[in-house]
């Protein structure tokens, strides 16, 4: 089975992983659960999604009520900041979407917050880590699809805001894919989050507030930091 090696420190021991190009049964070092996976580390230590972001999941949501800010950068920021928040991982795809509803929310959009971060958590859960380079379709975009859908209300059965949603993650993952890779679920998340403020105001009559300049702070522990090529690179 053919190898890619990537400079990312294991959550266990900080040894590299190693992801593999197609996936096969990998037992969690954690939970103890045997799942499909497609990365572990030199050491063969695999963690679910599941255990790799329950933790930053709840801090991010329970944040999130106590959120004054319209601008969902800041928010992203902030949560970002907090311990549980990884460099890399599947919390990145409930962060996003969590930052937007909140900014939406504040900034006037109809939206009951605690019970649309609750669904917006359960939808972003099933989006599994690693989806940027193993489907095309990065879960920063999908997160932004996602805080559309219950914004709007869509379901499979609506008309005009089913397409909306479509027109978000599509406008995302074009910003996400015009930058190239590799992935930064950083520089990711803010493309997302940068092309959503603009999309909802347009469609949805919301102004939510972008700051006039985006800087990451996480460039030094990402080993795959593609540096000045990264709009928010410092």
């Amino acid at each position: 089975m053919s190898q890619i090696h990537q400079p990312n420190a294991c959550l266990l021991c900080g040894a590299p992983l190693v992801y593999l190009r197609e996936e096969r049964p990998l037992t969690c070092a954690l939970c103890g659960r045997t799942f499909s996976g497609s990365a572990h580390c030199e050491n063969g230590h695999f963690v679910c999604d599941d255990c790799h972001g329950k933790e930053s999941r709840a801090a991010i949501v329970s944040a999130c009520l106590d959120e004054p800010s319209a601008d969902p950068i800041r928010i992203a920021q902030r949560l970002m900041d907090l311990p549980p928040i990884h460099m890399h991982g599947p919390e990145h795809h409930t962060l996003v979407g969590a930052a937007l509803l909140t900014a939406y929310h504040n900034a006037g959009g109809t939206v009951d917050l605690a019970p649309a971060l609750a669904e917006l958590e359960r939808r972003s859960q099933k989006v599994p880590g690693g989806i940027c380079g193993f489907w095309g379709c990065c879960g920063a975009a999908v997160s932004a699809g996602i805080f559309a859908s219950i914004a709007t209300g869509t379901t499979p059965l609506s008309a005009d805001s089913f397409g909306l949603c479509d027109q978000l993650t599509g406008s995302c993952l074009q910003a996400i894919g015009r930058i190239g890779g590799p992935r930064c679920c950083k520089r990711d998340s803010f493309l997302a989050i940068s092309t959503a403020v603009p999309f909802v105001s347009a469609h949805l009559g919301v102004d939510m507030e972008l700051p006039d300049l985006i800087r990451c702070h996480w460039s030094r522990e990402n080993g795959e930091c593609i540096g000045r090529r990264c709009p928010f690179h410092p």
